[in-house]
């Protein structure tokens, strides 16, 4: 009888550099790393990334594909980093096939590779690129409750030991991040992250309640601080759409010094 699926959303951090061993993703590497015992291992990954953005749903669908090095201005062994992982074009199919059951038309790219929201946390979570992986676009229009269906559509794959893995940032404005000058108090992520964690975690909420509580986000405490741009935080929507249950907070630590949430359902 085959196990349950696993949903894990994540920060992935900047870049490559979690990957050059940079200091100020030290704890979040030792995260991913220690998530290697706690996760059983899937027999499949399906990854939706903060990277990928199409019109309409996107699934990848060949059989090897290669990397993308969605990034610039980094050494030139950032663009040498290999992730050899097999593709997985019958669960792509499948996965077409679980949207079209509920309205949501999708297509398949058999030519798309693997962007770093991928292929950095999984070179820490599973090295050996031993695992098939597919990838899922999130839509455009950034809706955080089609991604909130898209990962209902999603939940007959966990009948079977499939990983879901939302690949995001849960702080994630820029400006700020590059104007890192070492770690000081800032209240306005503090804030959002204690509402992101009582929105995941609280449960005394109500299914009713996390939902809509996901669905406003905006209205959370300092949200566009935290998210002038929210395709790093929908992920998290989509997994959260996948259990539509209670999930409990994996990370709480800090990288390029705000404060970032891991979750696991």
């Amino acid at each position: 009888m085959p196990q349950a699926g696993q949903v894990l959303y994540i920060p992935h951090g900047g870049g490559p550099l979690p990957l050059l061993g940079d200091a100020l993703h030290v704890e979040m590497v030792d995260f991913l790393q220690r998530m290697r015992g706690e996760l059983r291992r899937p027999s499949a990954i399906v990854v939706i990334s903060a990277h990928w953005e199409e019109k309409t749903v996107t699934i990848t669908s060949g059989e090897n594909p290669g990397l993308i090095y969605d990034y610039y201005g980094f050494p030139p062994e950032s663009y040498e980093i290999a992730y050899p992982a097999p593709g997985a074009p019958a669960l792509a199919l499948e996965i077409q096939g679980l949207l079209s059951d509920t309205g949501l038309h999708a297509e398949l790219d058999a030519q798309r590779g693997f962007d770093h929201g991928l292929f950095v946390p999984l070179k820490m979570l599973y090295p050996e690129a031993d695992i098939p992986c597919v990838q899922v676009s999130l839509l455009h229009n950034l809706d955080p409750e089609q991604h909130i269906r898209l990962g209902q559509a999603l939940a007959p794959l966990m009948e079977r030991d499939i990983l879901v893995l939302g690949s995001g940032y849960s702080f994630h404005n820029l400006q700020v991040l590059l104007r890192y000058r070492g770690d000081i108090e800032d209240p306005q992520n503090e804030a959002f992250e204690d509402w992101l964690n009582q929105t995941c975690c609280d449960e005394s909420l109500s299914p009713g309640q996390r939902r809509q509580n996901l669905i406003n986000w905006v209205q959370a405490p300092h949200a566009r601080y935290c998210h002038p741009r929210e395709e790093h935080l929908l992920p998290l929507h989509l997994c959260y759409g996948v259990k539509q249950a209670r999930a409990r907070r994996v990370f709480n630590g800090r990288i390029i010094g705000k404060r970032c949430s891991a979750f696991l359902w």
